[in-house]
């Protein structure tokens, strides 16, 4: 998730305190902090919301190999423990009822938010994609499919835009895995082009938990798996979300 947010996330860590508001930030214990469990967060994560629109699930435009490719693991959330993640246009509508920590808010008239990889309204011309995550395993796998908005070198897909969808698998699996809020570091090494209109599959899997943060990796490939386009790996801050009071 943001930059900026984990920038004043540590600066309050620095300080104890947010600037202008009388508030400690407190002394966070791993076996006392972190109570939600991994099914809690699901569960809450991906409560079914019947007013608002599901950006994960097939349209006119998803090729052969993203189709099928989602059949096979929509097939494994009966019987192998995946669970496939709703995609909403904004995280606001995926954490209702609860706000960022510390007083982490920014005061808008705005009305329309979304999620950079949801900013592309026409299906097909930018992110299409689809998270599976497990959470015994606590590993994701992603399909993208990336569209013409997308463009970096003629025919291909930015690498800009590679990196940002992999932050945002990072991000929901390092949420559901273990309260992962904030990204710290992401370090990418490009490998090869992603045609735009074809299908990556990014794997990402938590590799520890410690001392307030998510250790993450993630390998994008093609579909047969002959060809890597990108390894990454990053680092989480883990922060519980607060509960919103009534008002």
């Amino acid at each position: 998730m943001i930059r900026r947010g984990f920038l004043g996330a540590v600066r309050l860590g620095q300080h104890r305190v947010l600037p202008g508001v009388p508030q400690v930030l407190p002394r966070l214990s791993p076996t006392s902090a972190f109570g939600s469990s991994t099914d809690s967060l699901v569960s809450r994560f991906c409560l079914e919301k019947m007013d608002l629109k599901d950006y994960a699930l097939p349209n006119a435009s998803w090729c052969p190999d993203m189709l099928n490719l989602y059949q096979e693991f929509l097939e494994k959330t009966k019987t192998d423990g995946w669970i496939k993640l709703p995609s909403f246009k904004s995280n606001r509508d995926h954490i209702q009822g609860l706000k960022l920590p510390f007083g982490l808010a920014v005061a808008s008239d705005k009305s329309d938010w979304r999620i950079f990889t949801r900013c592309i309204q026409e299906e097909g011309r930018g992110y299409e994609y689809v998270i599976f995550f497990h959470p015994t395993k606590k590993k994701s796998i992603c399909l993208f499919q990336p569209g013409p908005y997308l463009e970096g070198p003629p025919g291909f897909a930015h690498g800009g835009s590679v990196a940002a969808l992999m932050d945002e698998t990072f991000s929901k699996t390092a949420y559901l895995a273990g309260e992962g809020l904030f990204t710290v570091s992401l370090n990418i090494r490009f490998k090869n082009l992603i045609p735009v209109g074809s299908v990556a599959v990014l794997n990402v899997d938590v590799e520890k938990i410690e001392d307030q943060k998510l250790y993450m990796s993630c390998i994008a490939q093609s579909r047969d798996q002959q060809t890597v386009y990108a390894k990454c790996s990053g680092v989480f801050l883990q922060l519980q979300l607060e509960e919103e009071s009534s008002p």
